[in-house]
C-alpha cells in the first residue's frame, strides 16, 4: 500500500508518496519536469514489496506548496535543500539509493554530492550531467538564459503548454497509445495553476546553474564510485543518448541500458526499470575509487 503524507519544511507543505517496509533498504523517487512523484506510480508498488519507497513533490510540483515566485525563490540550489532537509531531518534517513530523472538529476546530484556517504546507489533515467547529453532542443533558450526579458520568454512559454506536456510523454515512444493520458493531464493540470508560468520560468532560467556543477558531480562519481545504473530512452528529444554513455566515463562499472522510448521511460518500461533496480540494489556495493 502506498501512503500519502505532507510535512512543513520552512513554513510550506511538502507532499510525499510513501511504500514498503519501515525497516527495509530505502530509495527516494526525485522526478523530473513538468511532472510529480505521479509519474512513479506504476513504479513504486514494483518496488515496494522490497524496498522503502520514498518520492517526494518538490516545492512548486504536484500536491507540494507553490507559493508565488515572489515568496520563494525557485532555484535548484533551493528546491535540493528542501528535499535534503525532507530526507534528513524530517525522515532521519541515513543511508539511502536515489532514482533521478530530468530535474531529479539536479536535485540528486546536489544532495549525492555534499552527502557522499548517504548514497548506496543511483538510478539514472534521462537525467542529464554531461555537455554531450543536451541536445538541439536546448538552443531555443540560449538567448533566454543570457538575458531574460518578455521577448526571450516567449519560446520557452511554450514548454508550458499542454502540446508540450503530451510531447514529452509521447514523442519516441514505441507504441503512443500505451501511453496514458493521465500523465500529460495530471502535469497539466498544475501546470496551468495561475502563478505557475513564473514558477517555472524561474527554474528554467536557473537551469545554468546544473551545468556550471558538472564538473563537481564528475568528481563525486570518481571518488565515490557508487553502484550506478543507466536506464535511458533513447528516443529523447531534450537527453542524448550520448549523455547517458558519458557517465561511463566516470562510472567504469555502471550498468547501461539504452530503451526503445521516450523521456518519461516509465511509461512504457516500468517492468524492465523495476527488475533491474531490484537487481541493483541487491548486488554488492562497487569499490570506491583510489585517491
Amino acid at each position: 500500500m502506498t501512503t500519502n503524507h505532507n510535512v512543513s519544511i520552512d513554513g510550506f507543505n511538502v507532499f510525499y508518496r510513501e511504500a514498503g517496509p519501515a525497516d527495509a533498504p530505502v530509495i527516494v523517487l526525485l522526478h523530473g519536469f513538468p511532472s510529480s512523484s505521479h509519474m512513479f506510480r506504476d513504479l513504486i508498488p514494483q518496488l515496494a514489496d522490497r524496498f522503502h519507497v520514498i518520492a517526494p513533490d518538490y516545492i512548486g510540483f504536484g500536491y507540494s506548496d507553490a507559493p508565488a515566485a515572489s515568496a520563494f525563490t525557485y532555484t535548484f540550489d533551493n528546491i535540493a535543500a528542501t528535499v535534503e532537509k525532507l530526507l534528513f531531518h524530517v525522515l532521519g534517513l541515513t543511508k539511502f539509493s536515489i532514482y533521478v530523472q530530468d530535474y531529479g538529476a539536479p536535485v540528486g546530484f546536489r544532495i549525492a554530492s555534499r552527502h557522499p556517504e548517504a548514497i548506496e546507489s543511483i538510478v539514472v533515467q534521462n537525467g542529464n550531467a554531461y555537455l554531450e547529453g543536451i541536445s538541439a532542443a536546448f538552443e531555443p533558450m540560449q538567448a533566454f538564459w543570457a538575458n531574460r526579458d518578455a521577448e526571450t520568454e516567449k519560446p520557452v512559454r511554450s514548454l508550458l503548454a499542454a502540446e508540450t506536456t503530451r510531447f514529452q510523454y509521447t514523442h519516441g515512444a514505441k507504441n503512443p497509445a500505451a501511453v496514458s493520458p493521465d500523465s500529460w493531464t495530471f502535469d497539466q493540470m498544475f501546470l496551468d495553476r495561475p502563478g505557475n508560468d513564473s514558477i517555472q520560468l524561474d527554474l528554467l532560467h536557473d537551469y545554468p546553474s546544473n551545468v556550471a556543477l558538472y564538473d563537481e558531480w564528475h568528481r563525486y562519481f570518481r571518488e565515490h564510485q557508487p553502484r550506478t545504473l543507466i536506464v535511458w530512452g533513447r528516443n529523447d528529444p531534450f537527453f542524448t543518448p550520448e549523455g547517458a554513455k558519458a557517465f561511463l566515463r566516470d562510472l567504469p562499472g555502471a550498468e547501461l541500458h539504452l530503451l526503445d522510448t521516450g523521456h518519461f521511460a516509465l511509461e512504457e518500461e516500468s517492468g524492465f526499470i523495476a527488475s533491474k533496480i531490484r537487481a541493483l540494489l541487491a548486488s554488492p556495493a562497487q569499490s570506491a575509487a583510489k585517491a
